[in-house]
């Protein structure tokens, strides 16, 4: 009996022996957390889906099964939809790039609160490891944060719910912190930082 694997040859292999095996990924359906607005500032906050509720950790490298090949601080083009994710490998800050792997873990459930996305996979339906995601900010760069995934954008030719990086704050876990002309920030509590950004 073939046993979980990463690659695509054990389910090649799984299926002509005649023994079913099943690797899905998933991922969450938006950025978690809220963008909180900065005290004053004349724009609303935008509203995500709230934090999971799950105790806040660390990033650590904490095991689990993956398909991909990645290590913390890497970054990947996560796509498709939330139930049938895909996943590559990606340069951080390139065009492809949408999130980078700040930990990794057995379980989902087991990611930060203030993780924004987080990828699994599970075999006959039991989670076998999972990556934390933070999108892949670049201090100047655009995010589009409309649909399942944020993706990269020019900044000259904003998306319907496009955020330009003003400053990554280290150290600070709060919004008011940010500098104008941040509007509002993405705060990582765990982590303590916080992501000051302006909208397009």
């Amino acid at each position: 009996m073939a046993s979980p694997s990463r690659s695509v040859r054990a389910l090649v292999a799984a299926l002509a022996a005649g023994t079913a095996l099943i690797l899905l990924g998933g991922c969450a359906s938006e950025v978690s957390g809220t963008a909180v607005a900065i005290s004053g500032a004349s724009i609303a906050p935008t509203t995500t889906s709230p934090p999971r509720t799950t105790p806040n950790a660390p990033p650590v490298d904490d095991g689990g099964s993956v398909d991909i090949d990645v290590e913390i601080g890497d970054c990947v083009s996560l796509g498709g939809t939330v139930d049938e994710a895909t996943i590559a490998n990606a340069n951080c800050g390139s065009p492809q790039s949408n999130y980078v792997v700040f930990a990794k873990t057995p379980t989902s459930a087991e990611c930060p609160a203030d993780a924004d996305q987080y990828y699994y996979e599970t075999y006959f339906d039991i989670e076998q490891g999972a990556l934390c995601l933070d999108i892949d900010w670049i201090v100047g760069g655009c995010m589009d944060l409309v649909g399942e995934f944020a993706q990269r954008v020019d900044c000259a030719t904003p998306g319907a719910d496009t955020r330009r990086v003003v400053t990554i704050l280290e150290g600070s876990s709060s919004v008011d912190d940010c500098p104008d002309p941040a509007q509002y920030g993405f705060e990582k509590d765990s982590r303590n930082f916080v992501v000051c950004v302006e909208k397009l």
